[in-house]
């Protein structure tokens, strides 16, 4: 794996990954964890989950973040769009909300799933060459 610096506004995260894409995703886990909660409102739909966070993103993210894996404040840095890798993100926390509602588990998605940890559940496993 290696090793990436991600940079989101004045947010850094120095994070070991498969690929630049999903450690852009890690940033984005990191910064909307707090808003787990969103997924366990049942008066809030798919798309007033996604609204929601989209608006904390405006509010609070660039619309890009830097990628590099040669160190923060790198010209030749990589740009990943925010709102994309937001809705990879809500993808997954959508996803754990349906599998949960099937499974008949009634806690807490922020009990039961740190984000972080899904995340890293999504991330294939790499085969050794």
């Amino acid at each position: 794996m290696a090793k990436f610096y991600v940079q989101c506004g004045q947010l850094r995260l120095i994070q070991t990954s498969d690929s630049a894409e999903s450690a852009a995703l890690s940033m984005i886990d990191r910064v909307l964890s707090p808003h787990l909660w969103i997924y366990d409102d049942p008066d809030l739909n798919e798309l007033d989950c996604r609204r929601h966070l989209m608006l904390e993103a405006l509010l609070h993210l660039p619309t890009e973040m830097q990628i590099s894996q040669r160190g923060f404040d790198r010209s030749d840095a990589s740009q990943v769009s925010v709102p994309e890798t937001i809705q990879q993100w809500h993808a997954l926390m959508i996803g754990m909300r349906r599998l949960f509602a099937q499974a008949g588990i009634r806690r807490s998605i922020a009990v039961l799933a740190g984000a972080h940890a899904i995340s890293q559940a999504f991330t294939p496993p790499r085969l050794p060459r």
